[in-house]
């Protein structure tokens, strides 16, 4: 069985997607599900090994990666050189997903510059510079759909305003960079993701785990995402069907920013909530309470 997704068949067909962050979580779903609508991509990433494991999976499904490459993402003549060899390798790019950004929790009083630094590199300037790349060195010319992913930095982000500062950064290039590169037919969105089940989960501190397995009682759905909840909206963004849209921040959260009570309201018990989990690959977090369905 290959990814059950929700698109037509053959929707990306002729196609090529440059996939930044391919390797894992968020980014490699969504290379997954473009090449079973019949897109080629390319996969980058900081790890070689990462990104030829998920090659090897696409391969094995049937899909085409035209290629894979290991760079430092947040290094300028690094990401220049990326882009250019992946023109040489694989034609000129219809999308660009960016996807590779990573974070860690801590207070504002303990974080060091360079912890500041690093997270802002990251999620804000790599991004910021593969977009650049994939703009001038091909989408100038042709026109394409870019598709940040971010996060939710509206209330801040206390125990990780480094990376709230980030992507409210994102959100903001991505309405600037819509605007300067519209008129060449570049369209550019951010998805906004709220808690995902994904093993990016078991990686914070032990001590985390309850608040993470309690967020779910913040959640109108109650229930965290799944991978293929966000890459469904992410295919949209890049299909000609969204040929209208652009500049715009889409929240794929089960409602979390709007709260699930309120000093009038409190929440019943969970029932008929569905799940669409259509990636037959997915590895969801495996800590306790991260568990997308009931």
């Amino acid at each position: 069985m290959g990814y059950q997704s929700g698109f037509r068949p053959g929707l990306f067909a002729g196609k090529t997607v440059f996939v930044a962050g391919g390797g894992g979580g968020l980014g490699r779903c969504i290379a997954h599900e473009l090449t079973s609508l019949g897109a080629a991509v390319v996969l980058a990433g900081r790890t070689q090994e990462k990104l030829d494991r998920t090659r090897a999976e696409i391969e094995t499904d049937g899909g085409l990666v035209k290629g894979c490459f290991s760079a430092e993402l947040r290094d300028e003549a690094a990401v220049e050189r990326l882009v250019g060899d992946a023109i040489e390798c694989a034609g000129d790019f219809d999308g660009l997903v960016n996807a590779a950004g990573g974070q860690f929790p801590a207070h504002l009083a303990d974080l060091s510059l360079n912890g500041w630094n690093a997270v802002l590199h990251n999620n804000l300037t790599s991004y910021f510079l593969v977009a650049r790349e994939i703009y001038a060195q091909s989408m100038r010319r042709r026109g394409g759909s870019i598709v940040n992913i971010g996060a939710d930095h509206n209330n801040g982000m206390a125990g990780m305003a480094h990376n709230g500062a980030a992507r409210a950064g994102l959100s903001n290039f991505t309405a600037s960079a819509a605007t300067e590169w519209g008129r060449d037919g570049v369209r550019v969105n951010c998805v906004i993701p709220g808690f995902i089940s994904t093993a990016g989960l078991d990686r914070y501190p032990e001590q985390d785990h309850g608040a993470i397995a309690g967020v779910t009682q913040k959640i109108p759905l109650a229930r965290m995402g799944v991978a293929a909840e966000i890459s469904a909206m992410v295919v949209f963004l890049l299909s000609e069907v969204a040929a209208y849209v652009t500049g715009a921040d889409f929240r794929v959260d089960g409602g979390i920013h709007n709260g699930a009570s309120s000093f009038v309201f409190k929440p019943g018990q969970a029932r008929n909530s569905q799940v669409f989990n259509g990636f037959h690959r997915d590895e969801p977090a495996q800590l306790p309470g991260a568990a997308s369905s009931h």
